[in-house]
């Protein structure tokens, strides 16, 4: 009798404990753990900061089981101000996780997002679009399967056109691989999710390291932020250019950075991001028809 309660005893210890294992993690939890590894990994990135912010956790995981986060900052009250559609700005950072400074300068742009001309704007911020690429190590273009998702976005060509191009225009780089079939990954189909409940006016995604400016989409295109002056690379089967650029006629605009791993001075940043704000007071409310 003895032996069999202790049996017993010890079995519902032992659930007890895989029980509590098994619990889920509340939000928070999930946001300090993103928060802590993004510090660890971005020495340019606060943890304590980034907690601070009004993240959203999508319910979809990566691959690697990481979380996918966004943050919404809301317009201003105008003083002034006509009853006419607030533009929404979408901002990428991360898609190709082996570019750091992408998101980095996201949450530099965090510190200048609360001063009066950007809160004209309904802004959707998703700094790291590729979690499983930047915390490989060395950190990936591409995300744990191998698959760039700049092309893997469901262009209409891209059944037709993606893995012709990646065989012949590339060689076949697996660095550029776009995927088993559009919008197979995880991260796009929530990037694209992201872009059909947001429906925002205007897309910027940053990249690096080409030390340029690109833009697709209606005109007019903006000529220079700071000292990235516009150099049009044309769009690619399943690239977000493509996609939201072409095919949905958004004013996408590509930001790249000079270094991957390397950030532009302070002042080189702010250059690029006051000059940005003035293109999109002089055109975003054309645009679309805001």
């Amino acid at each position: 009798m003895t032996h069999l309660f202790r049996r017993t005893f010890l079995t519902a210890l032992l659930f007890a404990a895989q029980t509590a294992w098994a619990a889920p993690s509340t939000a928070a939890d999930t946001l300090d753990t993103w928060c802590n590894d993004l510090g660890k990994r971005l020495r340019s990135v606060n943890a304590s900061d980034c907690r601070k912010r009004n993240f959203q956790i999508a319910p979809e995981r990566t691959s690697g089981q990481r979380a996918l986060v966004w943050q919404d900052i809301a317009a201003a009250p105008q003083k002034g101000a006509t009853h006419g559609k607030t533009p929404r700005v979408l901002v990428i950072g991360g898609i190709h996780g082996d570019e750091l400074t992408s998101v980095s300068i996201v949450f530099r742009w965090f510190n200048w997002i609360d001063e009066a001309a950007p809160r004209r704007y309904h802004w959707r911020i998703i700094p790291l679009a590729n979690p499983d690429g930047l915390y490989q190590r060395p950190p990936t273009r591409g995300n744990l399967q191998g698959v760039d998702l700049n092309r893997n976005f469901s262009t209409p060509d891209w059944e037709k056109d993606a893995h012709t191009y990646w065989q012949n225009r590339t060689r076949s780089d697996p660095r550029r691989y776009p995927g088993q079939s559009a919008g197979s990954e995880i991260e796009t189909q929530w990037l694209q999710k992201q872009i059909e409940t947001f429906s925002p006016d205007m897309i910027i995604s940053v990249h690096a390291p080409y030390n340029l400016l690109d833009y697709d989409g209606p005109s007019p295109h903006p000529l220079r932020f700071g000292r990235l002056a516009l150099n049009r690379l044309g769009v690619y089967p399943g690239s977000l250019g493509n996609y939201a650029g072409l095919h949905k006629n958004l004013p996408v605009v590509t930001i790249e950075l000079p270094h991957a791993t390397s950030m532009p001075t302070l002042r080189e940043q702010r250059a690029m991001w006051d000059d940005m704000l003035r293109w999109m007071e002089k055109n975003l409310h054309g645009i679309r028809g805001n």
